[in-house]
This record gives structure tokens, sequence and C-alpha cells, in this order.
């Protein structure tokens, strides 16, 4: 431990762990599996970071976000730490470069999502290497009673079999009792050390705000912002909420901006910068933001709308406070909030007989000579979801070399605009297409690429095509891609879709969303609540600061 508090020093800045790091960082340090559940801002990502510069070899850390591993890489690298992550955004060759330091030694901590640890050439990589820790982060992903389930985590215990079972330790903020049980069981920790640190952040006051409709929303929004000490976070669900909320918020006077997915990294990056460094005091953000963002001087989190669950709810709000001093986390509630996520409950667990209709209709159209389902209604669409991801349906290139031409220009008009120089390709591909379609080509017709005549068809007819689609002398599409059926003959029993299971999590989630709102309704102390919520039964009965102990 004194090693690792040279290391906290030297690399960190900080003088000693916090109260719940010590404790695991020790676990660990002794050669323990470990499962920490740490609150929100209670430093979690040091109790691998500072073990990882005190043992021998690589520490590989399993985390769901790619943002949230590059800001992680990005800031150990700055303090001096060898720290790389290997994910989709790389190229065959970085990758390649990467796994080569990693073999020879030159790396101390990977970062890899849960699909990528499962990757052969990695695998072999780190088969060489001494690994001496694997640590997964977010660890309630990997639990169906979790608020954040990702079947992904399902596999990283058999994978770290094939590298005979590293010491690992698992992290998570928001775990209840039956949660830690499953990450436990899932991870296959042995013999494990469980460190709960105390969840309640007792410099965090917590309210709730009944509202009737958006416009008075609006109004309470406004009223809180102007009565509370800022920096302030304003989370809301969806991304046009949130653009519309931005600009509310800035209307009235209070600089604010928008952060969401939808924005370009560029954009993304210069909003959080400028929040980051206190250029911007009011930020407006879907729940995109926030995830490994340490911003200790947060003053002010409001939830425009209830979250789905306590957890997700107790995550964010956290973000408040982190540096001790007091924040306020108030949350805007109307009971149609509930409706939202009904709908998305809806959308991720179908019924089985709605499932079982789909998959009739896709077998139907097929016998039609209709190869892809075009009905899009809602629970259609949830049901074609859960068929993919269970390979049911399985999504199909487009081919490239059909397409579906249709001439828009008259005879007049190609005589015209095409008669002249620089013209001879479109022209001749206009030609070749008349005699592939004939007057079919009026309505749309096939045409197969590679079989108009050299010089006009293969490689180089796409860049003809497209120029003449610029002018509008014809349109084009690729045929075939969409979602086909696996095996048109096979009955949905024979792909062994895991129903119970389903209806299980669906149970689940719907049971959180209830809790969620009866934290809203709740005339008893809110903090008591919550700490019940996650296990700890000696909560006080009142805390003196929520809205309902100051009233």
């Amino acid at each position: 431990m004194e090693t690792a508090r040279v290391a906290l020093k030297r690399f960190f800045g900080y003088d000693d762990f916090r109260r719940g790091q010590v404790d695991v960082v020790a676990s660990v340090l002794q050669g323990n599996d470990t499962l920490g559940v740490l609150p929100t801002g209670g430093g979690k990502s040091l109790c691998y970071q500072v073990p990882a510069l005190v043992l021998p070899g690589v520490t590989v850390v399993i985390s769901p976000l790619i943002s949230l591993m590059k800001d992680q890489v990005d800031r150990l690298t700055q303090h001096g730490v060898a720290a790389t992550l290997i994910n989709s955004t790389l190229g065959a060759g970085e990758v390649s470069s990467r796994l080569s330091r990693i073999a020879r030694g030159e790396t101390r901590l990977l970062y890899v999502a849960p699909e990528r640890f499962e990757a052969p050439d990695l695998q072999r990589c780190l088969g060489r290497c001494t690994l001496s820790l694997l640590a997964v982060d977010e660890a309630h992903c990997i639990s169906e009673w979790g608020h954040d389930f990702r079947p992904s985590f399902r596999r990283i215990a058999a994978t770290g079999q094939k590298l005979k079972f590293p010491q690992t330790i698992a992290l998570t903020a928001t775990a209840t009792p039956a949660v830690r049980q499953d990450i436990v069981r899932q991870l296959r920790l042995r013999q494990p050390r469980i460190v709960v640190s105390g969840f309640d952040r007792e410099n965090l006051r917590y309210a709730v705000r009944e509202c009737r409709n958006d416009d008075d929303k609006a109004a309470t929004l406004m009223t809180t912002l102007r009565a509370e000490t800022r920096p302030a976070i304003v989370y809301a669900s969806t991304r046009s909420t949130v653009e519309r909320i931005a600009k509310l918020i800035s209307r009235a006077g209070i600089a604010a901006r928008a952060y969401h997915g939808g924005l370009d990294d560029e954009h993304r990056h210069e909003v959080q910068d400028a929040f980051m460094s206190g250029g911007l005091d009011t930020i407006v953000a879907t729940n995109a933001f926030g995830m490994g963002i340490d911003k200790p001087n947060v003053r002010l989190v409001v939830h425009y709308a209830m979250p789905g669950t306590l957890e997700a709810y107790y995550q964010e709000a956290g973000r408040a406070g982190r540096d001790g001093l007091p924040g306020r986390c108030v949350l805007l509630h109307a009971f149609r909030d509930r409706f939202t996520h009904e709908w998305f409950i809806r959308g991720m667990f179908p019924d089985r007989a709605v499932v079982e209709r789909t998959y009739a209709a896709m077998q139907a159209s097929h016998e039609r000579g209709l190869v892809q389902l075009r009905t899009r209604e809602r629970d259609a669409d949830a049901a074609m979801r859960l068929l993919e991801h269970e390979r049911v349906v399985v999504r199909q290139v487009p081919d490239r070399t059909n397409v579906r031409v249709r001439l828009l220009a008259s005879a007049d008009r190609i005589a015209r605009e095409l008669g002249g120089p620089g013209t001879a390709m479109e022209l001749g591909m206009l030609r070749a297409l008349w005699r592939a379609g004939r007057d079919g080509l009026r309505t749309g017709c096939i045409v197969h690429l590679d079989g108009l005549p050299p010089g006009i068809g293969g490689r180089s007819a796409r860049p003809v095509l497209e120029r003449l689609r610029d002018r509008q002398f014809v349109d084009f599409t690729e045929t075939g891609g969409g979602l086909c059926l696996a095996n048109v003959d096979a009955p949905l029993d024979r792909f062994n879709i895991d129903w119970d299971a389903l209806a299980r999590r669906g149970a689940a989630e719907r049971a959180k969303l209830d809790m969620m709102q009866a934290y809203c309704y709740t005339r008893i102390c809110r903090r008591a609540f919550v700490l019940r919520y996650f296990g700890e039964r000696s909560a006080k009965t009142n805390c003196g600061g929520c809205d309902n102990c100051f009233s």
C-alpha cells in the first residue's frame, strides 16, 4: 500500500486514497478478486489504475463506452502512464502496432470494449503477456437485473477462462444486493472481497417538483436555475428536448449549450471543454454526458424528466458536489413521463405473440416473392430488432452490381444537353441502359452493371450513373440489402429464443420503473428511500436536507 500511495501521489497528485478506495486497492494488492461498489464521484477508476502501476505486466480494462476509454487514456498519458486503447475507431495497421507494443511489455493499461476482448488477435497477444489484472468497469452491465444490461458482458468470463482466469476487479456505482450477487456469479469471481462504500452523499440535497405539463416544467426549470448556484447540468431524455431547453434557457439570459449524440465530435468536444474549463456554466444534455467526466464543482443537477430507474437517477444526480461542497439535485416530474419509458420497454421486450406474428408475416411475404418485410409499425419494429439480435433475420449487404434504374429525362432534353463535347460517357451510358431496359426504363427496371458494354460497365459504371443522377437524367437505387430471413422454411421455435429470460427482463425493467415513480411520490425521506433501495437498511428516517424532511 505504501508503494501504491507513492504512485497515487506521483501520477495523480493525491496524498491518500478516499474512503472505499483504500479498501478496494488493498484487496487487489493482496491478490483477491474484488467487487467494488463506490458511489458516483467516489473515484472508481483509481481502484484499478493505481494497482496497474504497482503490479507487473499489463492490466486490461473492459469498458462499455468508447468516449470514456478515450478520456481516461488521454488523461493517463498526460500523467505519464503508458496506456492505450483498441476499439472500432482504429484501422488494422494501428491495431497491429498497438498489439506489438503490448506484446513487448511497453503498455501498462489497455482499454477495450467487451466485444473486442473476444477478438482472436487480442487473445493471442494477451496469451503471450504477463496479464496481472482484469478490470471490469460499469460491472452492473453484466446483470440482467442491472439498469444497463449488455449481453456482451456475459461472455467476459468465458474469454477470461482462455487466459487462465486472471485476477479480476469489478467496479460499479449502482448495484443492489441482487445485482452484486449476479456480478460475482457471472464473472466467476473466486472468493471475492466485496467492498461497498457508503452510498450516502451527505452533501447532496434532493427535491422533486410536480409539474402538470411542459409549460409548467419550463417555468419551474427557470425558477430553479435562477435560485440555485451554478455550474449546472440539465438532463433531458431526447435530443430534440435538449435542443429546445437549451434555447429556452439562453433566451432567458443564462448562457447554455446543448450536448447529445447527434452532434459531430468537434462540436461535442467544444461544448464539453467549455463546460469543464468554466467558460460555460450550464449544459443541457442527454445521459450521454457525464460518464467518466470529473468536474468536481457542479452545484446543481436538474432532471427535466423522470429517468427510467433509480440507478440511472442516482448516478446522474451524483455528478453534483463531487468536491464535497453542497449540491442540489432537482427532479421535475409529470405523471406522463412514465409513458415514454413504457414505450422503450415495449420496444426492447416485445410480446411473444407480436414476434410470432411478425415472423409469420415475413415468411408469407417471402412466399409471395417479396424478400423483405416492409411493415414499420411500432410493435413490428420492436419484434424485428429482437429477431435480428437472435439471428432469425440477417441484414444483407446491398448488391452493388444490380441496380434499379429509372429514366427521368425526355429524348429531346438528352439530345439538347448531352450532344456536345465531354458528354460521351454519359450519352453512351444512356444508350446502353436503353438497350438493356427498353420501355421498362421509363418506369424502372433492374440493370446488371457488369453486363453493360466494356468501357461503360463494371466499376466505371457507378461514377457515370451518379453524374447522370446529379443532373436528374436518371434515378437509381441498389437492389438487395435490408433484413431477410436466415432460414425461410424454419419454424421460429428452432431458433431457441429464451422467452422466459425476455419476460423476466421486461418485468424487471417495469419493476424498476415502478420504484422510480414511487420515489417521485414518496412522502418519506428521499435519501432514506434511495439508500434502502441499495440495501442500506440503517439509513436515517430524517436527513433534514431533502424536500420532504426540510418541509
